[in-house]
């Protein structure tokens, strides 16, 4: 599975993104994927999953502002970002593993967000 991540950018203080992350390879539908970011000088950390079932789950600081969701069509998870603060500033990345596994095996490139204040 390849994941190719994109739709960053620039925005203000309040704004909205949405980034997509396209896989290849077949089974897509019984992965779970992940949304995760880091900004500079941090660990990277957990943004948002969303389980084979459909179950989804958030960090605590983007619930209600962030929405993950997965077209199984289309091989893509995309990660809605309203309200965006200064704080979200960060590489996205997106990962892939199967639910049986513990760490994630596959990893998108990353995608840069700005929010400027």
């Amino acid at each position: 599975v390849q994941l190719q991540a994109s739709g960053g950018g620039l925005v203000q203080a309040g704004g909205s993104l949405r980034l997509s992350c396209a896989a290849s390879g077949r089974a897509f539908s019984t992965y779970v994927l992940t949304w995760f970011r880091q900004a500079p000088g941090k660990e990277r950390e957990f943004v948002a999953i969303s389980w084979s079932d459909g179950g989804t789950s958030y960090k605590d600081s983007v619930k209600g502002r962030f929405t993950i969701f997965r077209d199984n069509a289309r091989n893509t998870v995309y990660l809605q970002m309203n309200s965006l603060k200064p704080e979200d500033t960060a590489v996205y990345y997106c990962a892939a593993k199967l639910a049986t596994r513990v760490e994630y095996n596959y990893w998108g490139q990353g995608t840069q967000v700005t929010v400027s204040s």
